[in-house]
């Protein structure tokens, strides 16, 4: 029997189907396609979802894709606000991100012990008191010491005189 106007690779022949099997309706004998297997699954599928959809309607979120079937909690999946001009809430505060809220944080708390410091409250500036005032005893005792020698030359200078 002819094959049609081109001839086509030998995995792929063209078959024809006869008149009488036209007229016998022989499409029970011929094996099915994937095609048309996967239209009937869609087809069953359509009817479940329909019945689901009724449940669905209920939350108002239309779903695509696989989304209808498998549910997943993504927290990076970020839903678009669409926020419409005359329902912008003017006076709301908008809220800060986790590094300027730290940064506020860590400016606050520096303040707050520079005060403290200044105050002598802290067990720095307690530290940093003490060694100063041992330091000015120091100073003062030197100073002192080197009053008593000036004055010690001094004598001495003037019994040398005499």
């Amino acid at each position: 029997m002819g094959r049609g106007k081109f001839k086509g690779k030998p995995t792929g022949r063209r078959q024809f189907s006869t008149p009488e099997e036209m007229i016998a309706g022989s499409s029970a004998r011929r094996p099915r396609t994937f095609k048309q297997e996967e239209a009937e699954i869609e087809e069953d599928e359509r009817s479940e979802e329909s019945e689901e959809e009724s449940e669905d309607d209920s939350n108002g979120e239309k779903r695509k894709g696989t989304q209808g079937i498998i549910e997943i909690e993504n927290p990076n999946l970020v839903k678009p606000k669409n926020v419409k001009a005359k329902n912008v809430d003017i006076e709301k505060t908008t809220e800060l991100s986790r590094r300027e809220r730290e940064e506020i944080e860590k400016q606050q708390a520096h303040e707050r012990y520079m005060r403290l410091q200044e105050q002598g409250k802290t067990e720095q500036a307690r530290k940093d008191l003490e060694r100063l005032a041992l330091i000015r005893q120091q100073r003062a005792d030197a100073a002192k010491k080197r009053e008593e020698e000036k004055a010690a030359k001094e004598q001495k200078k003037s019994e040398a005189r005499k």
